[in-house]
């Protein structure tokens, strides 16, 4: 049975809004038939010329080029010189560019990463790196499609209850914008 792989109309929406309802959704990366999964628990959105805190703020570059193309896509940059961010190009049809940052998962297939320094009880892959880490994603992903099957998707699934969403300001980021999604 296939998945019921979220389609392209998801994400050519208002990107704070896809950021909000990926919350709950199953990340799928398979690698030479192996499944590795999480439920996605931590999102960010990132936007345009209307977002200082974007990588697509100023300029199209080849680093954010995904940014600026196909909704569904993924964008994976490097940063600080050894860690992959994974993220989903997502905005609504009057923006030029944005992006969500996948930042945590609650593992369900193939992961196993124990959270030790935050007295949980449970495997989780909080963080981009670690989630990148985890869940295998390199910059070879940069560009693939997630709306289709193949070696990364993103798949429907009934999401939280919107009382279970915390939303706070994005990681790291000055702005005091309220872009931050956890459960």
């Amino acid at each position: 049975m296939r998945p019921n792989i979220l389609p392209k109309e998801f994400y050519f929406r208002d990107t704070v809004t896809v950021a909000r309802e990926l919350l709950g959704k199953r990340l799928v990366r398979v690698i030479d038939g192996m499944v590795l999964s999480g439920t996605i628990s931590e999102t960010e959105a990132y936007g345009h010329v209307d977002d200082p805190a974007s990588h697509a703020h100023r300029r199209r570059t080849r680093r954010n080029a995904a940014m600026f193309g196909q909704v569904g896509r993924a964008y994976v940059y490097f940063t600080y010189g050894m860690h992959h961010c994974f993220n989903v190009v997502a905005r609504s049809p009057d923006m030029a560019a944005g992006a969500v940052l996948i930042r945590g998962v609650v593992p369900d297939e193939g992961i196993d990463v124990m959270e030790q320094n935050r007295g949980r009880d449970r495997n989780i892959a909080d963080g981009p790196a670690k989630l990148a880490q985890a869940m295998c994603i390199t910059r070879e992903q940069y560009g693939e499609d997630l709306t289709t099957y193949g070696g990364i998707y993103i798949e429907d699934s009934p999401g939280p209850a919107t009382g279970a969403i915390r939303a706070s300001p994005r990681v790291g980021v000055r702005d005091a914008r309220p872009w931050n999604f956890t459960l």
